[in-house]
């Protein structure tokens, strides 16, 4: 597997909009979290070891911050029709064994995933009260075989912190992940232009 880090986008970059289906089939825009504490975006997909390896950790981060009025929301935007276990239907399967209570939105275009530059999954990005980009990167230092505990340290401390009203933290390490897979021939031009992480 091919290991990619986020782009890093910009500190205050407003949170690009969206309007895509949720695994129920009702429509998911940008607009209903206009009243939320906050807005936590996670790209991810469903066969990723890197999603596999945090998704208890992921649906536990979800009751926990849903519960403070902060809003969550998963996107895959993976092509489908190269990597069925990453369509619709499987994150319909995915969300309810991994007790996901967060919406799980499909990115069929993948226009979402090049509006935000995410690049692998999974990808966090942390808006406050305004939709202004207060943190992307990564969930903790656990990763697959590495031995480290699966704890969303990273995550939980920037949204603690944008809480509390205390602004980005000042130390931001890039997620590392699976690339997102992209639909054939239309990899944007940030990501072509990216190194796979060693």
């Amino acid at each position: 597997m091919v290991k990619t880090a986020s782009t890093m986008l910009p500190l205050g970059t407003k949170a690009p909009s969206f309007s895509l289906p949720n695994i129920d089939g009702k429509t998911v825009s940008l607009d209903d979290f206009k009243s939320a504490k906050g807005l936590v975006v996670i790209f991810m997909c469903n066969h990723c070891p890197f999603v596999k390896h945090l998704r208890t950790g992921l649906a536990q981060f979800g009751k926990d911050y849903l519960a403070k009025g902060v809003a969550v929301v998963g996107i895959s935007s993976n092509d489908a029709s190269a990597y069925p276990d990453d369509g619709p239907a499987k994150m319909v399967e995915e969300h309810k064994s991994a007790g996901y209570t967060f919406p799980y939105l499909y990115d069929a275009s993948q226009k979402v995933a090049i509006a935000y530059k995410a690049a692998c999954t999974p990808d966090f990005f942390v808006f406050d009260s305004h939709q202004a980009l207060v943190y992307r990167g990564q969930f903790d230092a656990s990763r697959p075989s590495n031995g480290k505990p699966v704890t969303g340290s990273d995550l939980r401390q920037a949204v603690d912190q944008m809480l509390a009203g205390k602004g980005p933290l000042e130390e931001q390490r890039p997620s590392i992940g699976c690339n997102i897979k992209w639909i054939a021939g239309h990899e944007p031009e940030y990501f072509t232009g990216m190194a796979a992480v060693e």
